[in-house]
């Protein structure tokens, strides 16, 4: 099973920059497209709780659900974040199948009279090529004879927004200052470019949190971004703040990795130990089983044969000489086959 996503650096970032609905506003805002931005009251838009994406799916996807108001209406948007190596050609499908998710939480919330509330799903992909996939969910379909139309009254369709960041020049990425970092460094992860200009603009870092800045330097770190490069580029910014920052962050991680290092070799130690202390303990079984045969059939067992008896370790060995303690006449005969 995957990591769960809390730990996956590209969803800490992400769920830590658009968490906030003033960063989520402001990007929704400029890359929905279309009509609808103009109809949203913004300063509505709230964070609901939990996750609805498949527990297989929690090591390359994260998602966040927003509700604003519509003309006085709810709605809600959903936010899929999609940082698998390749692209999703049933992504509609597997949407769907979360939709449907909210939908009945919604449902069981708010009684057998509620209305249900639209929802609006938008998937951010990171993937460094571009997809094929269709964004229209009808389009997964095979249509008989008649196509679409036909079938179109009892097949259910709707339409996602997809944003690839690839697509997207560093540039053209909108939002407040922390999501405008967040996307640029979450564009540039998978093309190599985490040290690009436009991702270590001075402006947009300026206009961020300490905080933000922190997580911003902590994902280039466990990117194993060039230290010498990434080093350059925090001098850059002419502070001292953010270069005394960037070293204590730098020291921290690098004690976090021994630290996890001694933890993972301790681990391994134990397991080690519980193993031999295992086969120890089959191999002490053996041999009291052994001299139990003997002192049943041929009486007290001689302490110069136990002795030769317990140096033997090899486990085939030792079921040889118990089946020779069961079938052999006498207690020499058995000295002798050992």
């Amino acid at each position: 099973m995957p990591d769960d996503p809390v730990h996956q650096p590209h969803d800490k970032l992400f769920r830590a920059t658009f968490s906030d609905p003033r960063n989520a506003a402001a990007f929704l805002r400029h890359h929905l497209g279309g009509p609808l931005p103009a109809l949203v009251d913004w300063e509505s838009l709230s964070l609901l709780p939990g996750s609805f994406i498949d527990s297989r799916m929690a090591g390359s996807e994260a998602d966040l659900l927003f509700s604003a108001k519509i003309g006085g209406s709810d709605a809600l948007f959903y936010i899929l974040w999609e940082h698998q190596s390749s692209e999703a050609p049933l992504m509609g499908l597997r949407l769907l199948s979360y939709m449907v998710r909210i939908w009945k939480r919604q449902a069981r919330e708010g009684g057998p009279q509620t209305r249900l509330a639209p929802i609006l799903p938008l998937v951010l992909a990171q993937d460094k090529d571009r997809w094929k996939t269709s964004t229209r969910f009808h389009e997964l379909f095979a249509f008989p004879q008649g196509g679409w139309e036909a079938v179109q009254g009892c097949t259910p369709d709707f339409a996602f927004h997809l944003l690839e960041l690839v697509d997207l020049p560093y540039g053209d990425i909108h939002g407040t200052p922390e999501g405008i970092l967040t996307l640029r460094s979450l564009k540039a992860e998978p093309l190599g470019e985490l040290l690009h200009n436009l991702v270590w603009d001075r402006a947009v870092i300026a206009g961020v949190s300490r905080e933000a800045v922190e997580r911003f330097f902590r994902y280039m770190l466990n990117a194993n971004v060039d230290r010498r490069g990434f080093d350059e580029k925090v001098k850059l910014q002419h502070s001292e703040s953010l270069t005394e920052l960037a070293m204590t962050l730098a020291d921290r991680i690098r004690e976090e990795g021994l630290q996890k290092g001694r933890q993972e070799g301790r681990q391994e130690g134990r397991q080690e130990g519980r193993q031999e202390g295992r086969q120890e303990g089959r191999q002490e079984g053996r041999m009291e089983g052994l001299l139990e045969v003997l002192e049943v059939r041929f009486g007290p067992v001689p302490a110069g044969l136990a002795e030769n008896l317990s140096a033997v370790s090899d486990s085939e060995r030792l079921k040889a000489l118990h089946r020779a303690a069961l079938t052999c006449p006498d207690l020499e005969s058995f000295a002798s086959v050992l």
